[in-house]
């Protein structure tokens, strides 16, 4: 997502399977100064591959994590905006109820609502 909230890149994953687990995958060769995500990606991992990148993670560290990592506080504030486009992909009924049996299908109206989104 740029800092406009317009989506780059999407991936589909499993309903059950947090989306962690292709992170890594998600943000590889997207030329960016910061990454702004929730404590739920605060893997040690994931931050490896950010700094490989040469991308700031602005990521609160997870409260299960024995020493806390800083993080710039007014730039997450900023995360608002991921929040504002999760808002606005729901505006499209058949993402929302989920009316797609397949995951083809499901991915290929997502990109259609991304495509309407840009084009707003």
């Amino acid at each position: 997502m740029d800092a406009l909230g317009n989506p780059l890149r999407v991936l589909l994953t499993p309903g059950q399977r947090h989306e962690m687990t292709c992170a890594a995958a998600l943000v590889a060769g997207l030329p960016a100064g910061w990454l702004i995500a929730d404590m739920a990606y605060d893997a040690d991992a994931f931050r490896s591959e950010l700094v490989k990148a040469d991308t700031a993670a602005v990521i609160p560290s997870h409260p299960a994590r024995a020493r806390h990592l800083p993080h710039d506080r007014d730039l997450y504030k900023e995360r608002h905006v991921v929040e504002c486009f999760f808002s606005k992909i729901k505006q499209f009924r058949r993402i929302a109820t989920r009316y797609e049996k397949t995951a083809a299908n499901f991915l290929a109206i997502v990109h259609l609502a991304c495509a309407m989104i840009w084009l707003r």
